[in-house]
Protein backbone atom coordinates (compact mmCIF):
# COMPACT_ATOMS: atom_id res chain seq x y z
CA UNK A 1 0.00 0.00 0.00
CA UNK A 2 1.22 3.85 -1.41
CA UNK A 3 1.94 5.47 1.68
CA UNK A 4 2.73 9.38 1.18
CA UNK A 5 5.66 11.01 3.46
CA UNK A 6 6.22 14.36 4.25
CA UNK A 7 9.61 15.82 5.55
CA UNK A 8 9.04 19.72 6.07
CA UNK A 9 11.60 21.37 6.51
CA UNK A 10 14.68 19.07 5.50
CA UNK A 11 17.15 20.00 8.29
CA UNK A 12 20.64 20.86 8.07
CA UNK A 13 20.74 22.42 4.74
CA UNK A 14 20.46 26.38 4.51
CA UNK A 15 16.47 27.73 3.71
CA UNK A 16 13.40 26.03 3.73
CA UNK A 17 12.49 22.95 2.02
CA UNK A 18 9.77 20.74 1.51
CA UNK A 19 10.35 16.95 0.39
CA UNK A 20 7.29 14.48 -0.60
CA UNK A 21 7.77 10.94 -1.43
CA UNK A 22 5.11 8.63 -2.24
CA UNK A 23 6.32 5.03 -1.02
CA UNK A 24 5.17 1.40 -2.05
CA UNK A 25 7.10 -1.66 -1.46
CA UNK A 26 9.83 0.39 0.55
CA UNK A 27 10.40 2.26 -2.46
CA UNK A 28 10.16 5.93 -3.49
CA UNK A 29 7.57 5.28 -6.87
CA UNK A 30 7.24 9.50 -6.80
CA UNK A 31 8.99 12.46 -5.36
CA UNK A 32 7.95 16.63 -5.39
CA UNK A 33 10.17 19.08 -4.35
CA UNK A 34 9.00 22.07 -2.76
CA UNK A 35 11.32 25.66 -2.09
CA UNK A 36 8.73 27.23 0.79
CA UNK A 37 10.20 30.38 0.64
CA UNK A 38 9.79 33.48 -1.93
CA UNK A 39 13.10 35.20 -3.62
CA UNK A 40 11.61 38.73 -4.39
CA UNK A 41 15.59 40.56 -4.93
CA UNK A 42 14.93 40.67 -8.88
CA UNK A 43 12.37 43.02 -8.03
CA UNK A 44 14.42 45.52 -5.55
CA UNK A 45 17.36 45.64 -8.21
CA UNK A 46 14.66 47.24 -10.57
CA UNK A 47 15.39 51.03 -11.94
CA UNK A 48 19.21 50.62 -9.56
CA UNK A 49 22.93 51.62 -10.42
CA UNK A 50 24.05 48.18 -12.23
CA UNK A 51 27.22 49.10 -9.65
CA UNK A 52 25.02 48.09 -6.74
CA UNK A 53 23.73 44.93 -7.96
CA UNK A 54 26.78 42.67 -6.25
CA UNK A 55 26.16 44.23 -2.78
CA UNK A 56 22.61 43.54 -3.03
CA UNK A 57 21.99 40.31 -4.73
CA UNK A 58 24.62 38.61 -2.19
CA UNK A 59 22.33 39.42 0.31
CA UNK A 60 20.33 36.51 -1.41
CA UNK A 61 21.78 34.06 1.55
CA UNK A 62 24.08 34.16 4.48
CA UNK A 63 26.04 31.39 3.12
CA UNK A 64 26.39 31.67 -0.82
CA UNK A 65 27.54 35.63 -0.25
CA UNK A 66 30.57 35.61 -2.47
CA UNK A 67 29.41 33.71 -5.08
CA UNK A 68 26.35 36.32 -5.74
CA UNK A 69 29.20 38.97 -5.83
CA UNK A 70 31.23 37.46 -8.45
CA UNK A 71 28.36 36.42 -10.89
CA UNK A 72 26.64 39.90 -10.48
CA UNK A 73 29.76 42.37 -11.15
CA UNK A 74 31.18 39.70 -14.22
CA UNK A 75 26.85 40.16 -15.69
CA UNK A 76 27.94 43.89 -15.63
CA UNK A 77 31.08 43.99 -16.90
CA UNK A 78 29.84 41.47 -19.83
CA UNK A 79 27.31 43.66 -20.96
CA UNK A 80 29.86 46.95 -20.80
CA UNK A 81 32.62 44.70 -22.51
CA UNK A 82 34.52 46.03 -19.94
CA UNK A 83 38.19 44.30 -18.93
CA UNK A 84 39.10 43.47 -14.93
CA UNK A 85 42.92 43.86 -14.14
CA UNK A 86 45.08 41.20 -13.52
CA UNK A 87 45.47 41.49 -10.22
CA UNK A 88 41.43 41.60 -9.71
CA UNK A 89 41.04 38.71 -11.39
CA UNK A 90 43.30 36.62 -9.25
CA UNK A 91 41.92 38.29 -6.19
CA UNK A 92 38.84 37.31 -7.08
CA UNK A 93 39.56 33.78 -7.58
CA UNK A 94 41.16 33.93 -4.51
CA UNK A 95 38.48 34.36 -2.73
CA UNK A 96 35.93 32.25 -4.76
CA UNK A 97 38.30 29.47 -4.47
CA UNK A 98 38.45 29.61 -0.62
CA UNK A 99 35.27 30.39 -0.62
CA UNK A 100 34.54 26.47 -2.26
CA UNK A 101 37.15 24.36 -0.17
CA UNK A 102 35.22 25.91 2.80
CA UNK A 103 31.76 24.80 1.41
CA UNK A 104 32.98 21.51 0.43
CA UNK A 105 34.54 20.90 3.85
CA UNK A 106 31.17 22.00 5.86
CA UNK A 107 29.30 20.34 3.91
CA UNK A 108 30.49 16.88 4.03
CA UNK A 109 31.59 16.96 7.62
CA UNK A 110 28.53 19.02 9.12
CA UNK A 111 25.95 18.51 7.02
CA UNK A 112 26.06 15.06 5.22
CA UNK A 113 28.22 13.12 7.49
CA UNK A 114 25.75 12.31 10.06
CA UNK A 115 23.41 10.51 7.43
CA UNK A 116 26.54 7.97 7.38
CA UNK A 117 27.97 7.94 10.75
CA UNK A 118 26.42 6.99 13.51
CA UNK A 119 27.69 8.85 16.23
CA UNK A 120 26.38 7.04 19.58
CA UNK A 121 28.32 3.54 17.94
CA UNK A 122 31.54 5.36 18.18
CA UNK A 123 31.01 4.46 21.71
CA UNK A 124 31.82 0.96 20.65
CA UNK A 125 35.20 1.61 19.28
CA UNK A 126 38.66 0.69 20.20
CA UNK A 127 40.48 3.58 19.72
CA UNK A 128 43.80 2.94 19.57
CA UNK A 129 42.28 0.40 16.24
CA UNK A 130 40.60 3.55 14.93
CA UNK A 131 44.07 5.06 14.91
CA UNK A 132 45.65 2.28 13.50
CA UNK A 133 42.91 2.34 10.88
CA UNK A 134 43.35 5.89 10.28
CA UNK A 135 47.30 5.87 9.84
CA UNK A 136 47.17 3.47 7.20
CA UNK A 137 45.26 5.53 5.47
CA UNK A 138 46.74 9.29 5.44
CA UNK A 139 50.03 10.89 7.38
CA UNK A 140 47.37 13.44 8.78
CA UNK A 141 48.97 14.38 12.07
CA UNK A 142 46.02 14.21 13.86
CA UNK A 143 45.25 10.62 13.45
CA UNK A 144 47.09 9.58 16.83
CA UNK A 145 46.36 7.25 19.64
CA UNK A 146 45.96 9.80 21.99
CA UNK A 147 43.85 12.40 19.74
CA UNK A 148 41.12 9.34 18.86
CA UNK A 149 41.09 8.54 23.03
CA UNK A 150 40.28 11.67 23.71
CA UNK A 151 37.43 11.94 21.29
CA UNK A 152 35.81 9.21 22.60
CA UNK A 153 36.06 10.36 26.21
CA UNK A 154 35.00 13.85 24.71
CA UNK A 155 31.91 11.48 23.30
CA UNK A 156 31.44 9.58 26.33
CA UNK A 157 30.99 12.62 28.01
CA UNK A 158 27.98 13.97 25.81
CA UNK A 159 26.43 11.16 25.60
CA UNK A 160 26.98 10.26 29.90
CA UNK A 161 25.48 13.59 30.78
CA UNK A 162 22.76 13.67 28.06
CA UNK A 163 24.21 16.84 26.26
CA UNK A 164 24.40 15.60 22.82
CA UNK A 165 24.19 18.88 21.16
CA UNK A 166 24.94 19.05 17.77
CA UNK A 167 24.61 15.09 17.44
CA UNK A 168 21.49 15.58 18.94
CA UNK A 169 18.09 14.11 16.93
CA UNK A 170 20.28 11.91 14.53
CA UNK A 171 18.55 8.86 13.53
CA UNK A 172 21.05 6.46 15.67
CA UNK A 173 20.23 2.69 15.43
CA UNK A 174 18.96 2.94 11.97
CA UNK A 175 18.74 0.21 10.36
CA UNK A 176 20.34 2.10 7.13
CA UNK A 177 23.46 2.92 9.28
CA UNK A 178 26.12 0.19 8.66
CA UNK A 179 29.69 2.10 9.19
CA UNK A 180 31.56 -0.40 12.18
CA UNK A 181 32.46 1.49 15.66
CA UNK A 182 36.03 2.11 14.46
CA UNK A 183 35.05 4.09 11.27
CA UNK A 184 32.54 5.96 13.41
CA UNK A 185 34.99 6.92 16.02
CA UNK A 186 36.98 8.03 12.66
CA UNK A 187 34.68 10.31 11.14
CA UNK A 188 33.84 11.78 14.71
CA UNK A 189 37.44 12.69 15.00
CA UNK A 190 37.51 13.99 11.50
CA UNK A 191 34.11 16.43 12.16
CA UNK A 192 35.76 17.97 15.09
CA UNK A 193 38.91 18.58 13.90
CA UNK A 194 36.83 19.86 10.41
CA UNK A 195 35.14 22.73 12.31
CA UNK A 196 38.77 24.30 13.30
CA UNK A 197 40.45 23.57 9.69
CA UNK A 198 37.70 25.27 7.89
CA UNK A 199 38.04 28.57 9.47
CA UNK A 200 41.20 29.06 7.73
CA UNK A 201 39.37 29.14 4.18
CA UNK A 202 37.09 31.79 6.13
CA UNK A 203 40.44 33.62 6.97
CA UNK A 204 41.69 33.78 3.28
CA UNK A 205 37.80 35.32 1.98
CA UNK A 206 38.44 37.66 5.50
CA UNK A 207 41.97 38.88 4.31
CA UNK A 208 41.15 39.53 1.30
CA UNK A 209 37.32 40.51 0.99
CA UNK A 210 37.57 42.67 4.00
CA UNK A 211 34.64 40.60 5.89
CA UNK A 212 32.96 37.33 5.57
CA UNK A 213 30.19 36.73 5.08
CA UNK A 214 29.37 39.68 1.89
CA UNK A 215 32.44 40.36 1.50
CA UNK A 216 33.17 44.50 0.32
CA UNK A 217 35.91 44.64 -1.68
CA UNK A 218 34.12 43.96 -5.03
CA UNK A 219 33.52 46.65 -7.64
CA UNK A 220 32.35 46.60 -11.41
CA UNK A 221 35.89 46.59 -13.05
CA UNK A 222 38.06 44.88 -10.25
CA UNK A 223 38.52 45.25 -6.90
CA UNK A 224 39.06 47.58 -4.05
CA UNK A 225 42.05 46.42 -2.70
CA UNK A 226 45.31 48.70 -2.75
CA UNK A 227 48.51 46.65 -3.26
CA UNK A 228 51.42 48.26 -1.98
CA UNK A 229 54.69 46.69 -0.04
CA UNK A 230 55.46 49.94 2.02
CA UNK A 231 52.01 49.91 3.74
CA UNK A 232 50.06 48.17 6.76
CA UNK A 233 47.24 49.74 5.40
CA UNK A 234 46.55 47.32 2.02
CA UNK A 235 47.61 44.31 0.64
CA UNK A 236 50.91 43.49 2.11
CA UNK A 237 53.42 40.88 1.50
CA UNK A 238 52.77 39.99 5.15
CA UNK A 239 49.13 39.22 4.89
CA UNK A 240 50.04 37.31 1.31
CA UNK A 241 52.55 34.95 3.30
CA UNK A 242 49.50 34.39 5.91
CA UNK A 243 47.16 33.39 3.35
CA UNK A 244 49.97 31.15 1.83
CA UNK A 245 50.21 29.41 5.00
CA UNK A 246 46.56 28.87 5.63
CA UNK A 247 46.23 27.45 1.75
CA UNK A 248 49.19 24.49 2.75
CA UNK A 249 47.22 23.82 5.63
CA UNK A 250 43.53 23.06 3.72
CA UNK A 251 45.93 21.02 0.92
CA UNK A 252 46.74 19.03 4.16
CA UNK A 253 43.48 18.22 5.55
CA UNK A 254 41.63 18.14 1.92
CA UNK A 255 44.25 15.49 0.67
CA UNK A 256 44.52 13.70 3.81
CA UNK A 257 41.56 13.59 5.62
CA UNK A 258 38.63 14.54 3.61
CA UNK A 259 38.94 12.52 0.83
CA UNK A 260 40.25 9.59 2.33
CA UNK A 261 37.21 9.77 4.23
CA UNK A 262 34.80 10.03 1.11
CA UNK A 263 36.42 7.44 0.05
CA UNK A 264 36.57 5.06 3.35
CA UNK A 265 32.37 6.30 3.41
CA UNK A 266 31.81 5.00 -0.03
CA UNK A 267 33.79 1.98 -0.01
CA UNK A 268 30.99 0.84 3.13
CA UNK A 269 28.24 1.77 1.28
CA UNK A 270 29.16 0.90 -2.12
CA UNK A 271 25.39 -0.21 -2.47
CA UNK A 272 24.43 3.61 -2.56
CA UNK A 273 26.39 3.32 -6.21
CA UNK A 274 23.52 2.05 -7.31
CA UNK A 275 20.83 4.92 -5.77
CA UNK A 276 20.15 8.43 -6.66
CA UNK A 277 21.37 8.95 -10.13
CA UNK A 278 18.31 10.84 -11.47
CA UNK A 279 19.13 13.88 -14.34
CA UNK A 280 21.93 12.56 -16.01
CA UNK A 281 22.29 15.73 -18.12
CA UNK A 282 24.83 17.74 -16.53
CA UNK A 283 25.57 21.44 -16.70
CA UNK A 284 28.80 23.43 -15.92
CA UNK A 285 30.72 26.31 -16.40
CA UNK A 286 34.37 27.26 -17.44
CA UNK A 287 35.68 29.31 -14.26
CA UNK A 288 38.70 31.04 -12.15
CA UNK A 289 39.57 33.06 -15.54
CA UNK A 290 43.29 33.70 -16.20
CA UNK A 291 42.89 37.11 -18.58
CA UNK A 292 41.51 40.39 -18.35
CA UNK A 293 38.45 39.75 -20.78
CA UNK A 294 37.52 36.69 -19.27
CA UNK A 295 37.99 34.08 -22.13
CA UNK A 296 40.38 32.04 -20.88
CA UNK A 297 40.01 30.12 -17.60
CA UNK A 298 41.79 27.37 -15.62
CA UNK A 299 38.92 25.07 -15.34
CA UNK A 300 36.99 24.28 -17.81
CA UNK A 301 32.87 23.66 -18.39
CA UNK A 302 30.29 21.88 -20.46
CA UNK A 303 27.38 20.12 -21.03
CA UNK A 304 27.03 16.12 -20.85
CA UNK A 305 23.88 14.95 -22.26
CA UNK A 306 22.91 11.59 -20.92
CA UNK A 307 25.38 10.56 -18.86
CA UNK A 308 27.60 10.05 -21.51
CA UNK A 309 30.86 11.79 -21.22
CA UNK A 310 31.86 10.93 -25.03
CA UNK A 311 29.01 13.64 -25.81
CA UNK A 312 30.70 16.48 -23.85
CA UNK A 313 30.33 20.29 -25.53
CA UNK A 314 32.53 22.58 -24.25
CA UNK A 315 31.58 25.81 -22.86
CA UNK A 316 34.12 28.44 -24.23
CA UNK A 317 33.09 32.28 -22.68
CA UNK A 318 30.31 34.03 -20.95
CA UNK A 319 29.38 35.06 -24.56
CA UNK A 320 29.47 31.36 -25.69
CA UNK A 321 26.44 31.41 -28.05
CA UNK A 322 26.08 27.63 -27.23
CA UNK A 323 25.58 28.55 -23.44
CA UNK A 324 23.76 32.05 -23.85
CA UNK A 325 21.01 30.38 -25.83
CA UNK A 326 20.11 27.40 -24.07
CA UNK A 327 18.58 28.55 -20.90
CA UNK A 328 15.43 28.84 -19.91
CA UNK A 329 12.89 28.52 -16.92
CA UNK A 330 9.15 27.59 -16.72
CA UNK A 331 6.90 28.07 -14.20
CA UNK A 332 4.03 25.67 -14.77
CA UNK A 333 4.21 23.98 -11.34
CA UNK A 334 5.78 27.29 -9.38
CA UNK A 335 3.70 29.77 -7.84
CA UNK A 336 4.60 32.76 -10.47
CA UNK A 337 2.99 33.78 -13.38
CA UNK A 338 4.11 34.67 -16.67
CA UNK A 339 2.61 37.55 -19.43
CA UNK A 340 3.33 34.63 -22.15
CA UNK A 341 2.31 31.19 -21.17
CA UNK A 342 5.72 29.66 -22.34
CA UNK A 343 8.96 29.02 -20.89
CA UNK A 344 11.30 32.62 -20.65
CA UNK A 345 15.33 32.99 -21.63
CA UNK A 346 16.39 35.05 -18.35
CA UNK A 347 16.82 38.13 -20.40
CA UNK A 348 12.84 38.23 -20.52
CA UNK A 349 12.55 36.47 -17.44
CA UNK A 350 9.43 37.69 -14.77
CA UNK A 351 9.05 37.65 -11.30
CA UNK A 352 5.44 37.87 -10.81
CA UNK A 353 4.36 35.62 -7.61
CA UNK A 354 1.21 33.76 -7.69
CA UNK A 355 0.52 31.54 -4.77
CA UNK A 356 -2.17 28.69 -4.74
CA UNK A 357 -1.09 26.66 -1.88
CA UNK A 358 0.67 22.58 -2.53
CA UNK A 359 -1.04 21.57 -5.44
CA UNK A 360 0.71 17.85 -5.90
CA UNK A 361 -0.47 18.21 -9.96
CA UNK A 362 -0.86 22.13 -10.26
CA UNK A 363 1.90 24.64 -8.79
CA UNK A 364 3.52 23.68 -6.11
CA UNK A 365 6.97 25.69 -5.23
CA UNK A 366 8.67 28.68 -5.17
CA UNK A 367 10.95 27.66 -7.21
CA UNK A 368 11.42 27.66 -11.45
CA UNK A 369 12.30 25.55 -13.61
CA UNK A 370 15.52 26.12 -15.40
CA UNK A 371 15.98 23.70 -18.43
CA UNK A 372 19.45 23.83 -20.96
CA UNK A 373 17.43 22.92 -24.27
CA UNK A 374 14.66 22.07 -23.13
CA UNK A 375 15.89 19.55 -20.98
CA UNK A 376 16.38 19.56 -17.16
CA UNK A 377 19.48 19.36 -15.90
CA UNK A 378 21.94 18.61 -13.24
CA UNK A 379 24.50 21.11 -11.46
CA UNK A 380 27.05 21.04 -8.92
CA UNK A 381 30.24 18.87 -7.72
CA UNK A 382 29.10 16.00 -9.92
CA UNK A 383 28.49 17.80 -13.27
CA UNK A 384 31.87 19.79 -12.74
CA UNK A 385 33.85 16.87 -12.48
CA UNK A 386 32.35 14.92 -14.93
CA UNK A 387 32.68 17.99 -17.73
CA UNK A 388 36.39 18.52 -16.27
CA UNK A 389 36.81 14.81 -16.64
CA UNK A 390 35.71 14.86 -20.24
CA UNK A 391 37.40 18.00 -20.88
CA UNK A 392 40.75 16.40 -20.23
CA UNK A 393 41.81 18.37 -17.14
CA UNK A 394 44.09 16.40 -15.55
CA UNK A 395 44.18 17.38 -12.11
CA UNK A 396 40.25 16.44 -11.93
CA UNK A 397 41.55 13.04 -13.82
CA UNK A 398 44.61 12.21 -11.32
CA UNK A 399 41.85 13.10 -8.02
CA UNK A 400 38.97 11.08 -9.66
CA UNK A 401 41.58 8.05 -10.06
CA UNK A 402 42.46 8.27 -7.07
CA UNK A 403 39.43 8.24 -4.66
CA UNK A 404 37.81 5.61 -7.23
CA UNK A 405 41.19 3.44 -6.39
CA UNK A 406 41.19 3.49 -2.58
CA UNK A 407 37.20 2.91 -2.92
CA UNK A 408 37.99 -0.25 -4.94
CA UNK A 409 40.75 -1.24 -2.89
CA UNK A 410 38.97 -0.63 0.62
CA UNK A 411 35.63 -2.58 -1.13
CA UNK A 412 37.39 -5.52 -2.52
CA UNK A 413 35.83 -4.87 -5.75
CA UNK A 414 36.67 -2.41 -8.94
CA UNK A 415 34.94 0.44 -9.29
CA UNK A 416 34.67 2.85 -11.97
CA UNK A 417 33.54 6.23 -12.98
CA UNK A 418 30.30 5.39 -13.90
CA UNK A 419 29.60 4.79 -9.96
CA UNK A 420 29.52 8.78 -9.63
CA UNK A 421 26.09 8.82 -11.04
CA UNK A 422 24.76 8.28 -7.36
CA UNK A 423 24.01 9.59 -4.11
CA UNK A 424 26.96 8.82 -2.79
CA UNK A 425 29.11 9.70 -5.81
CA UNK A 426 27.84 13.15 -5.44
CA UNK A 427 29.88 13.44 -2.12
CA UNK A 428 33.06 11.41 -3.83
CA UNK A 429 33.03 14.11 -6.71
CA UNK A 430 32.76 16.99 -4.17
CA UNK A 431 35.63 16.02 -2.35
CA UNK A 432 37.55 15.52 -5.86
CA UNK A 433 36.54 18.98 -6.79
CA UNK A 434 37.78 19.96 -3.27
CA UNK A 435 41.23 18.91 -4.29
CA UNK A 436 40.98 20.73 -7.30
CA UNK A 437 40.34 23.56 -5.90
CA UNK A 438 42.92 24.02 -3.29
CA UNK A 439 45.24 23.42 -5.63
CA UNK A 440 44.07 26.02 -7.99
CA UNK A 441 44.56 28.45 -4.59
CA UNK A 442 47.93 28.11 -4.26
CA UNK A 443 48.30 28.42 -8.39
CA UNK A 444 46.34 32.02 -8.19
CA UNK A 445 48.37 32.81 -5.11
CA UNK A 446 51.37 32.28 -7.07
CA UNK A 447 49.80 34.07 -9.86
CA UNK A 448 48.79 37.24 -8.17
CA UNK A 449 52.57 37.41 -6.29
CA UNK A 450 54.46 37.20 -9.51
CA UNK A 451 52.49 39.52 -11.19
CA UNK A 452 52.77 42.42 -8.10
CA UNK A 453 56.37 41.10 -8.55
CA UNK A 454 56.55 42.66 -12.03
CA UNK A 455 55.42 45.63 -10.92
CA UNK A 456 51.58 45.38 -11.66
CA UNK A 457 49.85 46.89 -8.81
CA UNK A 458 46.16 48.15 -10.72
CA UNK A 459 43.18 46.36 -9.17
CA UNK A 460 40.17 48.80 -10.57
CA UNK A 461 39.37 50.10 -14.04
CA UNK A 462 36.25 52.23 -14.31
CA UNK A 463 33.08 51.56 -15.81
CA UNK A 464 31.30 53.48 -18.27
CA UNK A 465 27.02 53.49 -19.00
CA UNK A 466 26.33 54.10 -22.60
CA UNK A 467 23.01 55.20 -23.55
CA UNK A 468 20.01 52.70 -24.63
CA UNK A 469 19.58 48.93 -23.65
CA UNK A 470 23.16 46.95 -22.96
CA UNK A 471 22.75 42.97 -22.21
CA UNK A 472 24.81 40.65 -19.90
CA UNK A 473 25.52 37.42 -18.16
CA UNK A 474 28.09 36.81 -15.38
CA UNK A 475 28.50 33.03 -14.48
CA UNK A 476 30.17 30.87 -11.84
CA UNK A 477 31.10 27.34 -11.06
CA UNK A 478 29.64 28.01 -7.69
CA UNK A 479 30.30 25.33 -4.58
CA UNK A 480 26.65 23.72 -5.68
CA UNK A 481 27.03 24.29 -9.49
CA UNK A 482 26.18 26.60 -12.23
CA UNK A 483 25.38 30.25 -10.94
CA UNK A 484 24.40 32.77 -13.62
CA UNK A 485 23.07 36.70 -13.44
CA UNK A 486 21.59 38.03 -16.26
CA UNK A 487 21.06 41.33 -16.38
CA UNK A 488 19.68 44.37 -19.14
CA UNK A 489 20.65 47.89 -18.39
CA UNK A 490 18.82 50.82 -19.78
CA UNK A 491 20.24 54.41 -19.83
CA UNK A 492 22.33 53.09 -16.95
CA UNK A 493 19.94 52.06 -14.49
CA UNK A 494 18.77 48.15 -14.67
CA UNK A 495 15.57 47.17 -16.79
CA UNK A 496 15.99 43.33 -15.86
CA UNK A 497 17.43 41.13 -13.51
CA UNK A 498 17.78 37.36 -13.11
CA UNK A 499 19.56 34.64 -11.02
CA UNK A 500 19.56 30.96 -12.38
CA UNK A 501 21.31 29.42 -9.12
CA UNK A 502 22.05 25.74 -8.43
CA UNK A 503 19.59 24.79 -6.17
CA UNK A 504 16.97 26.12 -8.71
CA UNK A 505 18.14 23.84 -11.36
CA UNK A 506 18.61 20.81 -8.98
CA UNK A 507 15.09 21.74 -6.91
CA UNK A 508 12.80 22.43 -9.43
CA UNK A 509 9.89 21.11 -9.83
CA UNK A 510 8.52 19.45 -12.88
CA UNK A 511 9.22 21.08 -15.92
CA UNK A 512 6.89 22.54 -19.08
CA UNK A 513 6.50 18.64 -19.90
CA UNK A 514 5.87 17.42 -16.65
CA UNK A 515 9.29 15.90 -16.63
CA UNK A 516 10.95 15.64 -12.61
CA UNK A 517 13.74 17.99 -11.55
CA UNK A 518 17.25 16.34 -10.29
CA UNK A 519 16.29 15.88 -6.39
CA UNK A 520 12.79 14.88 -7.62
CA UNK A 521 14.26 12.31 -10.65
CA UNK A 522 17.01 10.80 -7.99
CA UNK A 523 14.66 10.08 -5.25
CA UNK A 524 12.88 7.84 -7.67
CA UNK A 525 13.34 4.02 -6.09
CA UNK A 526 15.58 5.14 -3.14
CA UNK A 527 14.88 2.01 -0.35
CA UNK A 528 13.25 3.35 2.75
CA UNK A 529 14.01 0.77 5.72
CA UNK A 530 11.90 2.67 7.87
CA UNK A 531 8.62 5.39 6.80
CA UNK A 532 8.71 6.98 10.33
CA UNK A 533 12.47 7.92 9.80
CA UNK A 534 12.89 8.20 6.37
CA UNK A 535 16.81 8.94 6.10
CA UNK A 536 17.45 7.61 3.01
CA UNK A 537 15.37 10.52 1.56
CA UNK A 538 17.84 12.80 3.27
CA UNK A 539 20.54 11.02 1.90
CA UNK A 540 20.03 11.89 -1.71
CA UNK A 541 18.95 15.45 -1.15
CA UNK A 542 21.57 16.23 1.25
CA UNK A 543 24.06 15.10 -1.39
CA UNK A 544 23.29 17.87 -3.90
CA UNK A 545 23.99 20.57 -0.77
CA UNK A 546 20.48 22.34 -1.09
CA UNK A 547 20.54 26.25 -0.43
CA UNK A 548 17.28 27.36 -0.69
CA UNK A 549 17.49 31.08 0.29
CA UNK A 550 18.93 31.07 -3.01
CA UNK A 551 16.53 29.72 -4.89
CA UNK A 552 13.93 31.87 -3.47
CA UNK A 553 13.84 34.46 -0.62
CA UNK A 554 10.88 35.51 1.82
CA UNK A 555 8.92 33.09 4.25
CA UNK A 556 5.27 32.66 5.68
CA UNK A 557 4.85 34.63 8.40
CA UNK A 558 2.02 32.42 9.46
CA UNK A 559 3.01 29.37 9.27
CA UNK A 560 4.60 28.41 13.09
CA UNK A 561 5.41 24.65 12.28
CA UNK A 562 9.57 23.60 13.13
CA UNK A 563 9.77 20.00 12.05
CA UNK A 564 7.30 17.67 10.55
CA UNK A 565 7.85 13.88 9.06
CA UNK A 566 4.15 12.91 8.26
CA UNK A 567 3.17 9.45 7.11
CA UNK A 568 0.22 9.03 5.32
Amino acid sequence: MSKRITIDPITRIEGHLRIDVDVDGGRVKKAWSSGQMWRGVELILLGRDPRDAWTITQRICGVCTTVHAIASVRAVENALKLEVPLNAQYIRNLIILAHAVHDHIVHFYHLSALDWVDVTQALKADPDKTAALAESLSSWHLNSKHEMRAVKERLAGFVGGGQLGIFTNGYWGHPAMKLPPEVNLLAVAHYLQALDVQRKANKIVSILGSKTPHIQNLAVGGVANPIATDSQSVLTVERLMAIKGWIDELADFVKNVYLVDVAAVGAFYADWTKYGAGVTNYLCVPDIPLDTKGTQFALPGGYIEGGDVAKFKPIAAFDDAFWGKGVEESVKHSWYDYSAQKPLHPYQGETKPKYTDFQADGKYSWLKSPTFYGKPAQVGPLANVLAMFAAGHEPTKKYATAALDLVSSLAKTKVGIDALHSTIGRHAARAVRCAVMVDQLADQWQRLVENIGKGDTKTFNPPSFPKGEVMGVGFHEAPRGVLSHWVVIEDGKIKNYQCVVPSTWNACPRNEKDEPGPYEASLLDNPIADPEKPLEVLRTVHSFDPCIACAIHLTDKDNTSEVTVKVV
